[in-house]
């Protein structure tokens, strides 16, 4: 198995992040990705323990070692119900707050695997590509990142209409050996520490666009390919007392450049191919299985929501008054629907000819158009039973350090039930999950993370049985005539 230091030490490989117009010479070392690479390293260690083995490993049938359950395709029932708690444990790790752990694009490439015939469509050399591929993420314990969505550049114009034909990632040449990609890609959340770069896009491409229409894989440290993470929010963090949240868990957001990248075609999967660049996520379980993971760290981050509304209730001393228990009743309504909804991805999932278990579609596609409007209400929530308490809090940890500031802050700062340093620490964490630039990316990447909210109700309707729906309203106007009716005429 991977350990965390193994894992740590693969990242210093010459990789270009850059930061602050310099390039980072190790992400390991770095403030902007030391802590966040670090919790990624605690993943892989949770999975190597022998006492893990069961519940985080299973057989690959190629070696015969054991290997990241977020790689087993799963089966039966069981088996995604195995992948649902594998991906919790690691979910729980990092409190839901690390949506792109190595356990989410495993799923993609699981999809594609497990349906490979989807992309034989384009030749038989590309699924085999794929499957080969797959294997080596499978056995070697990789950690892929992706970036599928085009820049924001101009969104009225298909990319083959953009000024530049090269400011959407596609190909500009092609070789014998393979092709050379040039241009960029978003949104590569995890991909400053990751192994792996997916290359793809989700969104809609048109005729004209096929240079775009492509589904690849590159190592991070290849030539030519260059990373721009947004602002860390762990250069802010002075300390993990007044950050705790932002100094662990920020795994960044990336442009992704790609400077003349060379490909070789055993890592195409996809080439110019409009049809199959859509068919990916559609015809294939990638994308459900993907969104699986998603949803276990969602409704993770849930369950660490409500106990931090919980936990604020006792120390203030409100948890018995109706007003609270009423508004986080409706917390915990919310909460556990989407944890019911989860389950039923397991229980209601199809089995398909060839044997492979699909997440239920309208399960995990109702519950991905809910989340971007619910989450915001959940947190008004958690704002509305705090008050002003997440506010009025000391500048930072010298406050209790400082002969001058302390005796004040700790007779005047603490709860009925706690010292004035508890107090403050459980603040600053709720501060840090809701009112930081941490917390507030958050609340925005809970929004989008799944597209637009128009496009996943657009799947909803898709996979949502009508048919069954209009059988009941023909049955309603077929009804027989009423007694009555005949015996009035």
């Amino acid at each position: 198995m991977r350990t965390g230091s193994d894992y740590l030490r693969s990242l210093n490989d010459g990789r270009q992040v850059f930061v602050d117009g310099e390039r980072v010479k190790d992400v390991t070392a770095h403030l902007a990705f030391r802590e966040a690479a670090r919790s990624i390293a605690r993943l892989y260690d949770i999975a190597a323990a022998p006492e893990m083995r069961e519940r985080m490993t299973f057989v690959s049938p190629k070696t015969g070692e054991p290997v990241l359950r977020a790689y087993q395709i799963p089966r039966s029932h069981a088996d995604l119900r195995a992948r649902r708690l594998f991906s919790e444990t690691w979910a729980e790790a990092t409190f839901g707050l690390m949506g792109r752990t190595p356990d989410h694009v495993a799923g993609f490439f699981c999809g594609y695997a497990a349906t490979s015939s989807v992309l034989a469509a384009g030749g038989q050399n590309f699924a085999d590509n794929v499957v080969a591929f797959y294997e080596q993420l499978r056995d070697n314990h990789l950690y892929a990142s992706y970036a599928i969505v085009p820049p924001q550049i101009d969104r009225s114009k298909p990319a083959h209409k953009q000024s530049d034909p090269t400011l959407y990632a596609g190909v500009v040449k092609e070789r014998d050996d393979g092709i050379i990609i040039s241009g960029a890609q978003q949104l590569a959340t995890g991909g400053a520490i990751s192994d792996v770069i997916h290359l793809s896009c989700i969104h809609p491409l048109q005729p004209g666009d096929e240079n775009y229409a492509n589904c690849l894989a590159v190592p991070v440290n290849a030539p030519g390919v260059k990373l721009y993470p947004r602002r860390p929010f762990a250069i802010g963090a002075t300390n993990a007392f007044d950050y705790p949240l932002s100094s662990r868990f920020d795994e960044t957001d990336s442009y992704v450049v790609f400077d003349n990248v060379f490909v070789p075609w055993e890592r195409v999967f996809i080439y110019r191919n409009l049809e199959l660049s859509r068919d990916q996520w559609w015809k294939t379980p990638s994308h459900l299985y993907g969104n699986h993971q998603a949803q276990v760290r969602y409704v993770t981050k849930l369950r660490f929501m409500i106990g931090i509304a919980q936990r604020m209730n006792e120390m203030t001393g409100n948890v018995a008054n109706p007003a609270v228990q009423i508004t986080m009743g409706e917390l915990a309504a919310w909460v556990s629907i989407y944890e019911h909804m989860l389950l039923a991805h397991e229980v209601t999932a199809p089995i398909d000819k060839a044997g492979v278990l699909w997440p239920s579609r309208n399960a995990l596609y109702s519950a991905m158009a809910l989340q971007s409007e619910l989450n915001g209400r959940m947190l008004e929530i958690i704002r509305e039973l705090t008050g002003a308490a997440m506010i009025t809090l000391p500048s930072s940890l010298r406050d209790f350090e400082s002969e001058e500031t302390a005796r004040d802050i700790e007779r005047y700062m603490r709860s009925a039930s706690s010292d004035a340093k508890t107090k403050v620490a459980l603040m600053r964490l709720a501060w840090d999950f809701i009112g930081s630039e941490f917390g507030s990316r958050h609340q925005q990447y809970e929004k989008f993370y799944g597209g637009a909210s128009f496009v996943v109700k657009q799947n909803v309707y898709r996979s949502f049985d009508f048919a069954r729906a209009n059988a009941l309203v023909d049955a309603a106007l077929n009804l027989p005539p009423l007694a009555s009716d005949t015996d009035s005429d």
